[in-house]
């Protein structure tokens, strides 16, 4: 059984992050290969979700080959998040995908050897020009082609989405349900930097160790807006231009909290430059503040886990 069925057999429909890879990939001539799916009878691009442990570009490329019994390739493009990417399935289940999009090359002749799935899931597989599409599956497909389409300088495909009104604490909530067990956890950091160079860390009130001011996402958020949120409630700060830097994903960044529960960070790394302002720290997660130079850091050992020591080592 799958990651997402599990949770949904302890959840029911309710709305879950939906973290998942898309192969895009395309031929000599830039036409992108669609497969027609079983559940809608619409069209989209290969991918599917991601197991605990695997990266976006080997999601990617295990859904290419289960998908379509074809294998090249896929380099990591870029992440996509917020809103318009909530979808409905028929049976009811909701969902936010957090997508990662990966892209990769196959000649058009490839195709006479691809051997669709045999469980319903691929009905058919074709090539299409990115300005002739058919009708497109779901929003997390209709933004990934757009995003294809503005590099020839074609429009958008127009997206159409109600998600229902923001929740609470998603990951909290789920908590309550599901108990310890693996959760992915989409969410944010921010490399926060001063005039001098320094970057901010906060002391963190439930392990005392230091970790760059983010968290977790909140149904319908983007990446950004989640770095946002977490700067401004954790220090009182707003922040202009936040640049991403690098996306961490993998076994390597799992974390397990003090009282058991464990994450699957799927994490963007941002880059601000301080405005200036007064640090207002919310003091039930945050109880102490410091500016440090790429040379004074603290020792690892007081770092808070392994991704906020990829994301200094990085830095550094």
């Amino acid at each position: 059984m799958s990651y997402l069925s599990e949770l949904r057999a302890l959840v029911g429909a309710r709305s879950l992050f939906s973290i998942g890879a898309s192969a895009v990939v395309q031929d000599e001539t830039e036409r992108v290969l669609l497969q027609r799916r079983g559940d809608d009878g619409l069209w989209g691009l290969p991918g599917g979700g991601l197991e605990p442990g695997e990266t976006f570009e080997q999601a990617a490329r295990r859904e290419l080959n289960e998908e379509t019994g074809l294998d090249t390739p896929l380099t990591f493009w870029q992440a996509v998040s917020g809103p318009q990417l909530y979808h409905r399935y028929p049976n009811g289940d909701q969902v936010y995908f957090v997508g990662g999009l990966c892209r990769g090359r196959l000649t058009a002749a490839a195709l006479e050897h691809a051997v669709p799935d045999d469980d319903g899931e691929t009905l058919a597989l074709d090539w299409f020009e990115l300005g002739e599409l058919p009708t497109i599956s779901a929003n997390v497909n209709k933004q990934t082609l757009s995003l294809l389409r503005a590099e020839i300088g074609l429009p958008p495909l127009v997206l159409e989405y109600s998600p229902p009104p923001p929740g609470g604490e998603h990951l909290r909530e789920l908590r309550a349900l599901v108990g310890p067990r693996p959760l992915f956890a989409p969410g944010s950091n921010v490399m926060l930097r001063d005039g001098e160079g320094r970057v901010l860390l906060l002391r963190q009130a439930h392990n005392r160790l230091w970790a760059l001011p983010g968290g977790s996402m909140e149904l319908g958020e983007t990446f950004e807006q989640a770095a946002r949120r977490e700067l401004r409630e954790e220090a009182g700060l707003e922040v202009g231009e936040l640049r991403p830097l690098k996306l961490y994903i993998g076994p390597e960044h799992r974390f397990t909290y003090p009282h058991g529960d464990v994450i699957d960070n799927v994490s963007q790394l941002f880059e601000g430059q301080f405005l200036g302002g007064e640090l207002n720290l919310q003091v039930s997660e945050v109880t102490e503040a410091g500016w440090f130079a790429p040379a004074d850091l603290p020792p690892e050992a007081e770092l808070s886990g392994p991704l906020i020591r990829a994301n200094l080592k990085d830095w550094r």
